[in-house]
């Protein structure tokens, strides 16, 4: 082989390619490493947050952008911007030479949940907190997004009424109870709760009822009526 001047020129000219290929990989490694290389001088939210802090946005950035431009740690802020109250998704990418573009999805709160946290109507619940006006959300655990999808399917079979959900209460035995912004509450049970909702809304709209004042209870469990409590007399209607 040592007689081979062609191969030997050969392995040269490889060892020689080798080297200055490691030799500029090093040099652009540490030229991208440089802090002083196109430092991340800003960061821009795309829109302005609604319920987000802006200070514990800004302590956010603060702590958690180190390096330039090429090795700020993205994934590390987005995850500690997820972790702030009201924050559901976020989303960063760079734009050079820079600046950080961050893009906040906030949760949409539709009710309080078991009065220790929101709740979006997706049925997600998270911490935060709110001045908000909002319905109150009763259930058990694992049972928030059926609770959701149930005040949406009520509240449209109420609109009619123009009455509004302010607290939907599910029982650990599955049984529904409403309290309506005219200060009633009505009975559901545990089964065939929309017609029963629906036989409600219809008779809230006949003669009779409108002629009935001071009802502040409805039981709609009962197989051919309801009964309704009427300031302090109860009285059982068979429909």
């Amino acid at each position: 082989m040592w007689d081979n001047a062609p191969l030997l020129r050969s392995i040269a000219n490889a060892l020689f390619a080798c080297s200055v290929l490691a030799a500029l990989y090093g040099a652009v490694h540490y030229a991208v490493h440089m802090p002083k290389l196109l430092p991340i001088k800003s960061v821009r939210l795309s829109a302005a947050p609604e319920h987000v802090a802006a200070a514990a946005v800004l302590e956010s950035v603060r702590h958690e952008v180190r390096g330039n431009f090429f090795t700020v740690d993205i994934d590390s802020l987005r995850q500690t911007l997820e972790k702030l109250p009201w924050v559901r998704r976020v989303s960063i990418r760079r734009e050079f030479p820079n600046r950080l573009a961050v893009q906040l999805e906030e949760y949409k709160a539709i009710a309080h949940w078991n009065d220790e946290a929101l709740i979006n109507s997706q049925g997600v619940v998270f911490v935060a907190e709110t001045t908000q006006k909002l319905p109150r959300f009763i259930g058990t655990d694992g049972s928030s997004a059926e609770v959701a999808q149930r005040y949406a399917k009520f509240s449209e079979q109420l609109a009619p009424l123009h009455l509004q959900v302010t607290q939907l209460s599910l029982s650990p035995r599955h049984a529904w109870q409403l309290h309506l912004s005219n200060d009633m509450v009505v009975e559901l049970g545990r089964e065939a709760m929309d017609e029963r909702l629906a036989r409600f809304v219809a008779v809230q709209k006949t003669d009779a009822w409108r002629n009935t004042e001071g009802v502040k209870y409805v039981d709609m469990r009962y197989r051919n009526g309801f009964a309704v409590r009427q300031e302090d007399r109860n009285r059982r209607t068979e429909g």
